[in-house]
């Protein structure tokens, strides 16, 4: 078999060099892209075409996920995410992940996950151990019906049928209701993989709107849409996310 050609995609320095040295130890496998963002990320599979992904799910512009679904490939790499967090696991492997690798990265973890991509590329099937893998980071579990609020030492809930879009603040997300809104802290990618994806649909990099809630959309600039609200909210449907929400919202 060739040499693996591999992209490692974090926007973390000190990972992308501990990634680094840690492959280093992979005689067959050549980097051929770092990136720290996930516009960067999409770029360099278009560019590249790499047999292999290293890829974390946070990271500015693009999350993870995002570019899964937005990189516009004819050949997609294997991918192994690298991640501090073990909530996005399920969705991981929805989107046919071939390992999902905690930090802080250890070195005979990351060797196994290489094998795993050896085996793969060479049989054109991903290994048989990632079910096992998946129930022991995370069971199954249904979409959110309801979601918890602390303030002041409280916490209360909003149902998520109420829920008319929720945006993203930092690290944080606000969610609007008809009648008020509150700042939780979650990110976006977070409550995304929770949410009934039926009901819910993500429709900017900020954005997540409820079906429901939606009275119509109108044509914008370069693409864009603006979806208006029950309530006469104005959001932007982005045309990167346009593919993606086509099929939600009958377009």
């Amino acid at each position: 078999m060739s040499a693996l050609r591999a992209v490692i995609a974090d926007d973390e320095p000190l990972a992308r060099a501990r990634l680094r040295r840690l492959l280093a130890a992979e005689a067959d496998l050549e980097i051929v892209a770092e990136c720290a963002d996930g516009a960067a990320t999409a770029a360099a599979l278009a560019e590249h075409a790499p047999d292999l992904l290293f890829l974390d799910v946070e990271m500015p512009e693009l999350d993870g996920f995002d570019v899964l679904d937005h990189a516009g490939v004819t050949r997609p790499p294997a991918v192994i995410f690298v991640t501090a967090y073990d909530r996005h696991a399920i969705r991981a492997f929805e989107t046919h992940a071939l390992d999902y690798v905690l930090k802080p990265v250890d070195g005979r973890r990351l060797h196994q996950s290489v094998e795993r991509a050896r085996t793969h590329l060479r049989q054109g099937q991903a290994s048989a151990a990632l079910a096992g893998i998946l129930r022991e980071l995370r069971p199954e579990r249904e979409p959110l019906d309801r979601i918890a609020v602390r303030s002041r030492g409280r916490v209360s809930f909003i149902r998520v049928a109420d829920v008319t879009y929720i945006e993203a603040a930092g690290n944080y997300a606000r969610i609007h209701t008809a009648r008020e809104s509150h700042l939780i802290r979650e990110t976006m990618a977070a409550l995304e993989g929770k949410l009934d994806r039926r009901r819910f649909v993500r429709i900017h990099r900020s954005t997540i709107v409820n079906v429901d809630a939606i009275r119509e959309l109108r044509p914008w600039f370069g693409g864009d849409s603006i979806v208006v609200t029950h309530d006469g909210t104005e959001l932007v449907l982005s045309r990167t996310y346009r593919e993606r929400a086509a099929p939600i919202l009958g377009l």
